[in-house]
């Protein structure tokens, strides 16, 4: 039977869901046609993101147990490749979400005939009028959840998630996000906060509610800040494989000197194709299925 559960941002991640460029991304060919209705920074050079993605992956395998890779799918574009958005993996299952990104809202579906297939049940789904996207949603611990409501989340979508989690969350904290750059940007709650360890994250506090920031800190919490050029290049986006070890996008130096300060491991992969054009971290590479 597999195991599964997901309530945690920094618990060692024991396995992890992927999905590869050439089943997201495809080809050059297909990358020419579609990065621009996908609202991609440029056009990534395939290439290029192959190697990219290589050096990723194998920081992913080299750590972790029980390594899925999603299969093609007609019904997911480019974004795909950024498994984490349409779905959170609970004790209880899954919850799959019909994005709030248009070119996005049958990700889930893929996502879910590929989960249910390898033992993962479904505990629920986001019903329309409802948006969800997992980039919403940071566990502050396994009992404690705090979900971003900005323009790819809505008050329905928060509704319906609380519905479906009351057996195994005790306090949601809905954190307002601001308008940042437009409607069209990706700007998710997990775009302004990582956790690294259990007492300490990465932060741009800049976009980020008064009260949120002193929640955290009130908890104990070490915020790492990120200035407004790392913040761009997706600097405060980063995956702890476990307590104290972290992904990073390679050219965020100060975020790294302050990290490995505070004796945090930081693994780095280049990602100016891969992660940058798409707006996807490390994060957003990746659903973890499993921390313990």
């Amino acid at each position: 039977m597999m195991k599964y559960g997901c309530q945690s941002m920094v618990e060692e991640i024991e396995a992890i869901l992927i999905k590869r460029p050439q089943e997201a991304f495809i080809n050059q060919e297909n990358l020419n046609n579609t990065w621009e209705e996908f609202k991609y920074f440029g056009c990534p050079d395939y290439e290029t993101v192959l190697k990219e993605y290589e050096v990723f992956e194998k920081i992913i395998r080299d750590n972790v147990k029980d390594v899925y890779t999603l299969p093609y799918d007609s019904k997911t574009g480019l974004d795909s490749i950024y498994a984490h958005d349409p779905l959170k993996i609970t004790r209880k299952g899954a919850i799959y979400f019909p994005m709030g990104k248009v070119l996005r809202g049958k990700e889930y579906l893929a996502t879910k005939e590929y989960l249910e297939k390898i033992g993962i049940p479904t505990l629920g789904e986001i019903k329309a009028p409802g948006k969800m996207e997992g980039g919403d949603v940071l566990w502050i611990d396994e009992k404690t959840v705090a979900i971003g409501r900005g323009y790819r989340t809505n008050d329905e979508g928060i509704r319906q998630f609380k519905e479906l989690t009351k057996e195994v969350v005790d306090e949601y904290i809905i954190v307002p996000m601001p308008h940042g750059d437009g409607v069209d940007a990706c700007l998710h709650l997990m775009s302004i906060i990582s956790f690294v360890d259990y007492d300490k994250a990465v932060v741009y506090s800049k976009y980020m509610p008064v009260f949120f920031r002193e929640y955290l800190m009130e908890k104990g919490i070490t915020l790492v800040e990120a200035d407004d050029d790392e913040y761009d290049y997706l600097g405060t986006n980063l995956l702890a494989l476990k307590p104290g070890k972290v992904v990073l996008i390679k050219g965020c130096p100060k975020i790294q000197k302050k990290l490995e300060e505070l004796g945090v491991e930081v693994l780095t992969y280049e990602g100016k194709e891969l992660s940058y054009r798409g707006t996807g971290g490390p994060t957003c590479l990746t659903a973890p299925l499993l921390r313990k």
